[in-house]
């Protein structure tokens, strides 16, 4: 039987139960991945009273296989960081997949998140010396987390924690060897899409996701 959460907020609280060495401590910063981590990290920054804030991510998903990332962009201090997976592209590449293919999703994704820059508050959070907890809702291959951490590495975070309800064990992995720590509530042997671990998992808007980061 799979481990389900109830929805977004119910897993934000079950973090931070397990991540209550931060509570109110000086320095702390809660930062959702946009759009799907925001309900979660909203959720743990109120248990946790620390600020929360949000980073914007895009996933550069492989033509025909868009759940599969071959990449990712985040969004840092006035620029884009772009991350990506270069043996998983140069199989696909050698499989066939056009390079300006690939060219047409990261236009595309770019614009996407230099969109979202102009809509979200809490973007431009100064983390000199903060420790980060970026959060998001799953981690099924980590490309956006490791963007995300590459991102507030860049605006100066001192300490980096990835903390995710569920993820792939081969995500885990990949996200441990950029940050300070990584925590996931569920690693399943058997990792499926991340929404199967919700009872509740719908698609959040621009709108959803700016109006968690006002309240």
């Amino acid at each position: 039987m799979l481990t389900r959460f109830e929805d977004r907020t119910e897993a934000g609280e079950r973090l931070a139960a397990v991540l209550a060495q931060f509570r109110e401590q000086p320095g702390t910063v809660v930062l959702g991945l946009a759009r799907g981590g925001i309900p979660v990290a909203a959720s743990a920054a109120k248990a946790l009273y620390l600020p929360l804030g949000a980073v914007l991510v895009r996933k550069l998903g492989i033509p025909g296989h868009p759940e599969t990332a071959y990449g990712a962009l985040a969004w840092a201090r006035g620029r884009t960081v772009r991350l990506l997976n270069k043996p998983l592209l140069d199989r696909v590449l050698e499989h066939g997949v056009r390079q300006e293919l690939l060219d047409d999703v990261e236009h595309r994704e770019r614009a996407e998140l230099l969109r979202r820059v102009q809509l979200y508050p809490g973007i431009d959070y100064d983390l000199t010396g903060k420790t980060v907890l970026l959060i998001d809702d799953g981690l099924a291959t980590g490309a956006t987390m490791r963007a995300a951490v590459e991102a507030v590495r860049e605006g100066g975070a001192k300490t980096v924690v990835a903390a995710a309800p569920v993820g792939s064990l081969e995500a885990e992995a990949s996200v441990e060897r950029v940050c300070d720590a990584v925590l996931c509530l569920h690693l399943p042997g058997k990792f499926r899409a991340v929404g199967s671990f919700y009872q509740h998992f719908e698609q959040l808007t621009d709108d959803d996701a700016i109006s968690f980061l006002k309240q």
